[in-house]
């Protein structure tokens, strides 16, 4: 049985995330935002990571950090874009940089939404330029209105305090270099595919899901547990059809808030409840996020007919991750599945 005090803590925190991303995409819609998934998907990351609030230092750092990756890749881009070669050898060193502190259990959720970045700013820097604004200013928006959404989240549902779970332990380091390389590869061959493909040219979220999906695959140490994450991921962008389906029945402010507010209970709250599988369940709600935000973006060709190709895409990210993994990824060693005496 769960003690009462870590039961408690673990539905506020599932509250705190589904409140957060139902609020801020409502927000994000009603003011007209290019990317209106941004903002709460920044504070489903932050709320998820720790069920502490975040502190002003950290709050701050967060958002120099992202600005300034943010302003040097759209700096890169302007400079190296009819340059592709060299622009892509620099996103492979930031991709390599993020994903060797993931694998040793650094970086916490700046490494992962660093990525993010270093995938949007490229893609819609060269193919979509008629953003109208700056693309700087658009995360400057999206990273500070997910650090006030954890605030208001933290001040609304407050955490009864407890301990903190277990951190996941780390892969070795010849382990980690080998893993970051396999992962640059592939998450850099979606982000070519994007680039070079038309019919991929507004794909998104394909290099967002595979980066997502990179960062969850730590927990599938068997096929079985693969196939769970794969069914999870998918699952996520099913819902975002379902509930797009929904609110183009009921396109009204109030119906898109309690939307996204169940679905946020339904991937938040699991993210808070299972430590072990949270990096899962906050994939399918980032999935979701995006998905559902694209679909009602203002941005050019996110047009609701073109929503279920969407759906492809995800399962099209999914199964590409799955299959690159598994040819490019080093065997389980095992010698450092051996216990310590």
């Amino acid at each position: 049985m769960i003690p009462v005090q870590p039961a408690l803590r673990v539905k506020r925190q599932g509250l705190r995330v589904a409140a957060a991303v139902a609020v801020g995409f409502t927000v994000a819609v009603a003011n007209g935002e290019i990317l209106p998934f941004l903002a709460p998907m920044f504070a489903a990351q932050f709320l998820i990571a720790s069920p502490r609030p975040l502190g002003a230092k950290p709050a701050i750092g967060m958002i120099a950090v992202i600005l300034v990756a943010g302003e040097a890749l759209v700096w890169l881009t302007g400079l190296f874009g009819d340059r592709p070669a060299v622009l892509l050898i620099l996103l492979g060193l930031i991709y390599f940089a993020c994903f060797l502190l993931q694998a040793q259990g650094k970086g916490g959720a700046a490494a992962f939404l660093i990525i993010v970045i270093a995938v949007m700013v490229p893609i819609l820097g060269i193919l979509q330029k008629d953003l109208g604004e700056s693309i700087v200013l658009i995360l400057f928006k999206g990273v500070l209105g997910g650090v006030v959404l954890t605030w208001l989240a933290h001040a609304v549902i407050p955490d009864p305090g407890g301990d903190d779970p277990a951190s996941v332990v780390a892969a070795g380091v010849d382990r980690a270099v080998r893993r970051a390389l396999a992962n640059t590869a592939i998450l850099l061959a979606m982000v070519v595919l994007c680039l070079v493909d038309s019919r991929f040219s507004t794909a998104l979220v394909v290099p967002i899901t595979v980066a997502s999906l990179l960062n969850q695959l730590d927990l599938a140490v068997s096929g079985r547990a693969a196939l769970g994450l794969m069914i999870v991921n998918l699952f996520g962008g099913i819902v975002a059809s379902l509930a797009f389906a929904f609110v183009e029945v009921h396109p009204t402010l109030l119906f898109l808030c309690l939307t996204v507010l169940v679905v946020g209970l339904l991937f938040g709250g699991r993210a808070a409840a299972d430590p072990k599988a949270g990096k899962v369940y906050a994939g399918a709600l980032t999935t979701f996020l995006i998905l559902f935000g694209l679909g009602v973006s203002p941005l050019p060709a996110s047009t609701p007919d073109s929503f279920t190709t969407r759906i492809g895409f995800v399962l099209f990210a999914i199964v590409c991750t799955f299959c690159l993994t598994a040819l490019l990824w080093p065997a389980p060693s095992a010698q450092r599945e051996r216990p310590r005496r």
